[in-house]
């Protein structure tokens, strides 16, 4: 990434925190911020983290401060020792004293922490990611506190609960002839499948969820917790085959249909939507996402304004209504029907939830108390008798998985996905694909071939099911559950939603929603973004060039490295590619031959520095397409 602008790539002049590999024998790990990522034995990846994190009550990540960081390498092991620092959001402290011996065959990660106050927190301790490729569905044998053992396999669609629960130890094979054991101690441990929140892993984390909390450390009290990760290898384990750098693509055609492209709307965006409804036509989109909350005050203004917004954009409306529930079901749809109908606001489909699923009811937790949704649902279809209803949840698929909705009484089921639920690192953020194409399969495998919308989905979080609110993140910095991301105004937030309308392909949803088209969450540029404010952000295009295909006939773009580019394609009187880089690398696409002649259009640092306009379209020269750090390209071949 040497000499790119970090501000065009990410939105932001912010540096993550630097990774230190740390290597001994055919083990190695990177050290970042005092927690471990990436740790692989002969290059084999074996966990995806080891991390001691704390949360405060609203589930937020409460950032460490490092201090007295030394690391010693010795002949056969490697001895780090520091101090973090955590603050609660009243000004608690909590310290801890962290220290990791890396040998070649065992690593051990040891923390002994002590709250200066009373310190109140969702969770505190260590969390240990298994990967999801080439591990779900494998064999795992799981030592639970009494000793006794449970041989099992790792999820391959997604489990709602806890797979396992009260955990001593995980084993599992690494390479053949290989196996990691990890050993927990200090707390109780289980385990909940992350790709519930599009997490690309496996978390086990101390105490259970079906324990209370937020819950409180005393003050003076020194708890320990330690990780013990052993390597046992029968023979030499031969080392991972790195994939080549120059990535090749396969097409399979007649891959399904591409879905319609939808924007989202939000009331308290009103008076710039408004300002910038000529971009809806210039988009192309055909669905307009129109969010309504009683409970937050909408009413009828709120439905003129969206009135005005068909109008202008010619654009299909569904209605998002949460369901106060705190009537008569008959009587509160019935007066949302009456609304309706004298705003002059024509809807192609109605969605409705409960108000009460807006926050998630965790394993373990009394679930409140909430209409049957089959009620529900025979009230919006009297209220709305020629209106397609569709049902779901307005948050996560971690709801839906949790609370699956009678879906024959449905025109479509619905959700959302966030990939900073739990951690905002651009790496983190990136292998959440690898999580979401399991998502969308486990919905296929719940609801079958029921018609299927998804989002909005962005990578800022609008609602937060897990606490009071969602954080708010003034100075553009990368912040799990934050309610504004930069990097979303910029070419990583281009890739990104170029690399989600790719991996959800597959499930062949019908409308799919990226963006709202004001605000955090939207199309257009605020004061001191990469473009100049007013202007399109850069996943503007990437939605234009979707909307463009919607409907045709997919193609299926498979590439040789899915973790660094992902693409998509369609038949539209011709072939067109879509292409995007997932990394801060340079990345080398081979293209066939038969692609002589080409046009392709790219955004890239350089279209940045050129102004940022419509993408101009150019002859592909040669049989490769070299792609920048977090470049989207498209290639059109007649």
């Amino acid at each position: 990434m040497s000499g790119i602008c970090p501000f065009l790539l990410f939105g932001t002049d912010e540096s993550q925190p630097e990774a230190r590999r740390i290597e001994v024998g055919r083990l190695s790990a990177d050290l970042v911020d005092g927690n471990l990522r990436t740790i692989r034995f002969a290059g084999k990846e074996v966990l995806r983290a080891i991390s001691f994190l704390v949360r405060d009550r609203d589930w937020g990540t409460c950032e460490p401060t490092i201090s007295e960081l030394t690391v010693e390498e010795r002949p056969a092991e490697t001895l780090i020792r520091y101090t973090a620092r955590f603050q609660s959001t009243i000004g608690a402290l909590l310290l801890c004293h962290s220290t990791i011996e890396v040998s070649a065959d065992v690593l051990v990660f040891d923390a002994r922490f002590t709250a200066d106050r009373d310190f109140e927190t969702a969770r505190a301790g260590f969390a240990i990611l298994h990967p999801i490729v080439g591990v779900a569905g494998r064999p795992v044998l799981v030592e639970h506190g009494d000793g006794s053992i449970e041989r099992s396999v790792f999820p391959d669609l997604i489990e709602p609960w806890q797979p396992f629960k009260d955990i001593a130890a995980i084993t599992h094979e690494v390479l053949p002839s290989v196996e990691a054991e990890c050993r927990m101690t200090g707390d109780v441990f289980e385990m909940e499948d992350q790709r519930n929140w599009t997490d690309g892993s496996y978390k086990t984390y101390v105490r259970p969820l079906a324990l209370p909390w937020p819950y409180v450390l005393k003050a003076g009290e020194t708890v320990q917790q330690s990780v013990r990760l052993a390597i046992r290898a029968d023979g030499p384990a031969s080392k991972e085959t790195q994939s080549p750098a120059r990535i090749e693509i396969s097409l399979r055609r007649n891959a399904g249909t591409l879905p319609a492209i939808g924007i989202g709307l939000r009331p308290e965006e009103a008076r710039d939507e408004l300002d910038h409804a000529g971009l809806l036509a210039r988009l192309g989109v055909g669905h307009l996402v129109c969010h309504f909350d009683p409970d937050a005050g909408h009413g009828a203004e709120v439905l003129r304004h969206f009135r005005q917004m068909a109008d202008a954009s010619g654009c299909a409306v569904t209605l998002e209504c949460f369901v106060p529930c705190k009537r008569a079901l008959t009587e509160e749809l019935g007066e949302l029907a009456m609304m309706v109908r004298d705003s002059g606001l024509k809807l192609a489909s109605l969605a409705v939830s409960p108000s009460v699923d807006r926050q998630s009811t965790p394993p373990g937790s009394v679930w409140p108390d909430c209409p049957p949704l089959e009620d529900i649902y025979s009230a919006a279809q009297k209220a709305f008798p020629d209106v397609p209803l569709g049902g779901g949840m307005f948050s996560y698929f971690t709801e839906l998985n949790r609370k699956r909705v009678p879906a024959d009484r449905l025109s479509y089921v619905t959700h959302c996905t966030n990939p900073i639920v739990h951690a905002a690192d651009d790496l983190s953020v990136m292998q959440t694909f690898e999580a979401l194409r399991d998502m969308t399969r486990s919905v296929r495998a719940i609801y079958g071939d029921k018609p299927y919308r998804i989002g909005p989905s962005t990578i800022a979080m609008r609602q937060n099911p897990y606490g009071s609110a969602t954080k708010d993140n003034p100075f553009g910095k990368r912040i799990a559950m934050a309610n504004r991301d930069p990097r979303h105004n910029s070419l990583f937030g281009a890739a990104w939603t170029l690399a989600y309308a790719a991996t959800v392909a597959d499930a062949e949803p019908e409308v799919l929603t990226l963006s709202t088209l004001a605000g955090s969450f939207g199309l257009v540029a605020g004061a001191g973004e990469p473009v100049e404010a007013g202007s399109p952000r850069p996943l503007f295009h990437v939605l234009s060039w979707l909307a463009q295909l919607s409907h045709g006939r997919r193609i299926a773009v498979k590439t040789s490295a899915p973790d660094r580019v992902v693409g998509l394609g369609a038949e539209l009187g011709g072939t067109t590619l879509l292409l995007a880089n997932l990394t801060p690398d340079l990345q080398e696409v081979k293209l066939s031959e038969n692609w002589a002649g080409a046009r392709r259009a790219v955004l890239d640092e350089a279209w940045f520095r050129e102004g940022a306009k419509e993408p101009e379209a150019r002859t592909q020269q040669g049989e490769s397409l070299a792609l920048s750090a977090y470049a989207v390209a498209r290639v059109d071949i007649r």
